[in-house]
């Protein structure tokens, strides 16, 4: 499995740009005739079909890839589907169905036979940890919900030891990737879209935990996912350990995807910049043009002020009452309409004597 991943990381980090180089020159070679001119590296049409190529290649690339993991899903099997029995059999189906199969697959009638291949015996062991699985109710419930790895799971005999157990390997599983997206966030990597990538690995947690407790299946997998599945294809259908393991490698897959297909979307001069430099760019626009703003308000109300004041100019006597009317005004309008002013005055008039007599001491 780790192989695997770090193949896969290999191959979103070099595959996609190279190919993105090829497409492009194959494109020139199919669109532009022999003789004009093709767009050269840093010039702007150049870059915008980069980028659009690109956008494309990472586009069916990531489609190829989640087609490989249900691939990979289906080429694995599962109890069920080797047995040859619906999810919904019974344990008296089950072992039926496993002593037909032993009559065949048995390694006495092998050797009678005169085949003496291992592979079948090995084949014929699978089958049996099959059957015994999906007869025990504790270790069918721990297989739907854990896969094949609980066959190494020691000392689990009831459903809360299995459920217990695989919390412990969920919870780890978790607390790393939320490390790893945490120490690639402190070195630049996956700053796009940084919120949806934490937002989606909690809720793929707590997704999980709450399939892996539940004693049914998820219901969109028993209502919608696969009746689709069973009735207008011959896929088979997916139990809870099947999903779980591809919605991880589909997580995995999406945040490298769109990291690199998110950018391209930005508009051009937002490119290059990270989430925090844009937010903090935008923020110095609007504080000048905010300042830019006051600043021709604060002209056009003294400009108002002189064309008011224009009949009086050269009158100081006028001149001084109109500013003692506005100084009242102010006081009147103002200052006294002030919350806080009338909840002083209210309180200072709630400790006036109101019974002493005039110019009696405390009344002040």
């Amino acid at each position: 499995m780790a192989g695997s991943n770090v193949l896969s990381l290999l191959g979103w980090t070099f595959l996609p740009n190279l190919v993105t180089g090829w497409v492009q020159s194959i494109y020139y070679g199919i669109t532009i005739r022999a003789g004009d001119r093709k767009p050269t590296p840093g010039t702007p049409r150049y870059a915008e079909h980069r980028r659009r190529i690109h956008i494309l290649v990472v586009s069916l690339y990531l489609l190829y890839t989640i087609y490989e993991a249900d691939y990979e899903l289906r080429r694995s099997s599962d109890y069920y589907a080797d047995l040859g029995v619906p999810l919904s059999a019974s344990e008296r189906d089950i072992k039926s169905r496993f002593r037909r199969l032993a009559a065949l697959h048995h390694p006495d009638k092998l050797m009678s036979s005169g085949s003496r291949d291992g592979t079948e015996a090995d084949y014929f062991m699978h089958l049996k940890t099959a059957s015994d699985t999906l007869v025990d109710p504790a270790r069918r419930f721990a297989y739907e919900r854990f896969g094949p790895d609980i066959a190494s799971w020691k000392h689990c005999i009831t459903i809360h030891d299995y459920v217990v157990r695989g919390i412990q390997v969920v919870i780890p599983y978790y607390g790393f990737a939320a490390v790893a997206m945490y120490v690639l966030g402190l070195l630049g990597y996956l700053d796009w879209g940084r919120y949806w990538r934490w937002l989606t690995l909690i809720v793929l947690c707590v997704f999980e935990l709450h399939t892996v407790t539940r004693p049914y299946f998820p219901r969109f997998l028993d209502t919608l996912v696969n009746p689709i599945l069973t009735s207008f294809t011959d896929h088979p259908p997916y139990l809870p350990f099947q999903i779980i393991s591809l919605a991880r490698k589909l997580s995995i897959t999406m945040y490298i995807a769109f990291s690199q297909i998110g950018p391209l979307l930005q508009s051009p001069e937002k490119r290059g910049t990270k989430p925090g430099e844009a937010s903090e760019k935008q923020l110095a626009q609007n504080l000048d043009r905010l300042e830019h703003m006051t600043r021709s308000m604060d002209v056009d109300v003294m400009r108002l002020m002189e064309l008011e004041m224009a009949p009086f100019v050269g009158d100081p006597e006028v001149i001084n009452t109109m500013r003692m009317k506005l100084k009242e005004w102010l006081v009147q309008n103002t200052i006294r309409a002030d919350p806080m002013v009338k909840d002083a005055l209210g309180r200072s008039f709630q400790k006036r004597r109101v019974d002493a007599p005039s110019g009696a001491k405390g009344t002040k």
